[in-house]
């Protein structure tokens, strides 16, 4: 399997800088437009990396399926988020380019192209390399004209009982107009028109216009039906009712069925409004985003043109805007048999760890006044989060307790804690962020029950997203008021924590502690707080001390004192962080930068990035963690938090960045987590300067090492690691 990528920046109007001579490259006048990818064509590349682990056939078949699926889903949320923004920009004629120098017009070009590109290798992928393995090891998927009569007759009786009567097709005529066609429904049409030999008269002409009608494909029905009680043969429910017509259609004539789907704007905007006008905002804001329009149109490879062509019109869109897919047209369908007990087709299960110092039974209250717990999540079970939380909620001790809640999911234990905690009598607040994308309804419904039990709800401050994830828990403890801190990278939602590797920090740090009140003040009343002891805090502080941070590296740089960064973070897109690290570069700091997603800096490129290595891991688990290394000079500071380098992070939401004073995890997130990623030459891939990502090998005779299976088999954090860093410049291979 092939791992390098299409060039990020292809298409842009700029020439490329790769290639120039080797003396500086001046940022002060070199246009942003050459110095940068284009975020939207980078963040296609990560899901290009996606797209690879379902390429792999190194990998479990029903991981491969899971990782394909995970593609489709990813590239639903893009059309629906960036590309639906990009069409607005062409729409009101915004001519003015991002800053690698596109067009929003352009933008769209060079989208639809590789987006044609993946969606073809990944129909081919599941035609070939999946569903056929996967039938010989007994899971098939079958049409309807592939049954026997038998089986046949038991899924009519189970169309006639389960599906039938929740079906409502939807025929178009004078009296009838276009349907509102729901965003990512699964839909079939077709062609209907009366039969002369059940006795329909036609007009005076003689004609019959045959009329289009749209089935949608009912949500609640289960889209996989098994053929037969022993789960290992399924037909789609589309395939159910496309062969079911007839019933649908007495005494009329019929055309096939084809399948379509549409993606629609979801990206909503909510007015700043006061507080408790907020959730009513949100409510009817949601309203907005079920009714959003069109942007992508996906039908049946099958599918007539001229049926195309009537949808197109119908739906507002353009040629464009229209891919045509293999049947199956939605993937995420199949993921139900990635719930067969078949764990000979899947990773072997992961088995989280509780943190030593946590087994005895004792107080997690009082082994945080003696030491800092690292939680290395899914490694580390969230068991412990939740019991912290659980813990603080029944302790009669504890008086109140503060949290941040951004992803909770539907099923979290978290949110009943904290009423619980209320019921008894202690002060609870909870930030509940009602304008977390695609969690508002769940974190709604959280609101209104935890506001029912008495829980202080916040929702948030004018014009920013509260994203930062911290727990405060305040104890009392003879005459005095100890805190206890939890600060993440991760939501509060057990769910994503299996899934998504993160860290965090639980500690009783007094000035970490105060910082921590001083920001609920901030989030929960009129506090204009501006400087912090310990945190890091996004908008306040956050930007100015990262590139601070930053510049005091290029400082020792120059100074000829150890220099060196490195940062672990889902994406990097905020310009100035961009130039002050090729600044940083060029005075001669190594820079190292694990980015799972988008990047927009431009690494190893002559003059500018020489020094900078860019590269992405992508595996079994999503990578989520942030971390940030800096050498000082030789006295090393780390830090961790929920802040990517991204304009949104630094300046749109409330972030939280906290320091890592114990000396031990210090050392581990040094020393193992940053070192382990480094050395990953199974799941890494590199950035090259023209844009492509490279896929990282072991050299001939070199260790293996896959940094998420490394992390599974080491996950005690016995702090026992080795001091060395891998050797700058990192060569082919390594």
């Amino acid at each position: 399997m092939t791992s390098q990528s299409t060039p990020v920046d292809q298409g842009s109007p700029e020439p490329e800088i790769t290639g120039m001579p080797t003396e500086r490259v001046p940022l002060d006048s070199t246009p942003m437009s050459r110095l940068l990818f284009n975020r939207e064509l980078s963040l296609l590349e990560f899901f290009r990396r996606v797209l690879e682990e379902a390429l792999d056939a190194d990998q479990p078949l029903l991981e491969r399926l899971k990782f394909l699926a995970i593609f489709s889903m990813n590239l639903d949320e893009y059309f629906m988020i960036r590309v639906s923004g990009l069409k607005e920009g062409v729409d009101e004629k915004i001519e003015d380019p991002s800053p690698d120098g596109l067009t929003p017009a352009e933008q769209l070009g060079e989208i639809r192209k590789r987006v044609l590109e993946m969606i073809a290798e990944h129909a081919r992928c599941l035609r070939e390399e999946v569903l056929p393995p996967l039938e010989a090891a007994g899971i098939q998927l079958v049409s309807y004209q592939q049954l026997s009569l038998d089986e046949q007759e038991r899924l009519d009786d189970y169309f006639e009982k389960k599906v039938f009567p929740v079906l409502t097709p939807q025929g178009v005529d004078p009296g009838h107009p276009f349907p509102y066609i729901s965003n990512l429904s699964l839909n079939l049409a077709l062609m209907v028109e009366p039969s002369l030999e059940h006795g329909i008269t036609r007009s005076l002409t003689g004609k019959v216009e045959p009329r289009f009608v749209r089935i949608k494909i009912p949500q609640r029905v289960p889209r996989l039906i098994p053929v037969e009680a022993t789960n290992s043969r399924f037909i789609l429910l589309s395939d159910l009712i496309a062969a079911s017509t007839e019933t649908l259609f007495p005494r009329m004539l019929y055309g096939p069925c084809h399948a379509f789907r549409v993606t629609s704007d979801a990206d909503i905007e909510v007015r700043d409004v006061e507080a408790e006008d907020l959730l009513r905002s949100m409510q009817q804001t949601l309203q907005k985003r079920r009714l959003g329009e069109a942007v992508r149109l996906e039908v049946s490879s099958k599918m007539p043109a001229e049926m195309i062509s009537y949808l197109t019109k119908s739906l507002d869109l353009t040629p464009d805007d229209v891919y045509l897919v293999d049947d199956p047209l939605d993937v995420t369908d199949l993921m139900e048999l990635y719930k067969l007990d078949r764990p000979d087709l899947k990773d072997k299960p992961l088995r989280a760890t509780v943190p030593a110092s946590l087994h005895k039974g004792v107080s997690i209250f009082d082994v945080l006044k003696r030491q800092d717990i690292l939680l290395h999540h899914p490694y580390t079970s969230y068991q412990t989060v939740t019991d912290f939380i659980h813990t603080a909620a029944h302790d009669p001790e504890v008086q109140a307790i503060k949290i941040c809640l951004y992803r909770t999911g539907a099923k979290s234990p978290i949110p009943q804690s904290l009423i619980e905690a209320s019921e008894q009598g202690k002060q609870v607040t909870a930030l509940v962020e009602l304008k977390a994308r695609f969690d508002e309804e769940h974190n709604i419904e959280w609101a209104q029950r935890l506001e029912k039990a008495g829980v202080h709800v916040v929702y948030g401050l004018l014009g920013l997203k509260t994203h930062c994830k911290i727990a405060l828990v305040v104890r009392g403890e003879g005459d005095t008021l100890r805190r206890y801190l939890h600060i993440a990278t991760g939501n509060y939602n057990p769910a994503t924590a299996s899934v998504y590797t993160d860290l965090g920090l639980l500690t009783a740090d007094e000035k970490l502690g105060a910082d921590a009140t001083e920001l609920f003040n901030f989030l929960t009343g009129y506090s204009r707080q501006k400087a912090y002891r310990q945190l890091l805090v996004a908008p306040v502080n956050l930007r100015e001390r990262m590139i601070g941070l930053i510049n005091r590296e290029a400082e020792h740089a120059a100074a000829g004192r150890e220099a060196r960064i490195v940062a672990k973070i889902n994406r990097l897109a905020d310009v100035e962080v961009i130039s002050t690290l090729y600044a940083a570069a060029q005075a001669g700091v190594q820079i190292d930068l694990i980015v799972r997603g988008i990047c927009m800096l431009r690494p190893g490129v002559p003059g500018l990035s020489e020094t900078i290595r860019v590269r992405s891991v992508v595996g079994r688990f999503l990578e989520h963690s942030r971390v940030y290394y800096f050498a000082n000079g030789g006295a090393e500071e780390l830090y961790t938090g929920s802040a990517d380098w991204m304009s949104r992070n630094l300046d749109r939401r409330v972030e939280v960045i906290a320091p890592i004073i114990n000396p031990q995890i210090k050392k581990y997130l040094k020393d193992v987590v940053l070192r382990t990623y480094l050395r990953d030459n199974v799941r890494a891939r590199e950035l090259r300067p023209d844009g492509t990502y490279e896929r990282v090998r072991p050299a001939p005779g070199e260790e293996t090492v896959d940094s998420q299976l490394y992390f599974a088999g080491n996950s005690s954090l016995s702090y026992c690691c080795a001091t060395d860093w891998p050797a700058a410049g990192i060569t082919d291979g390594q």
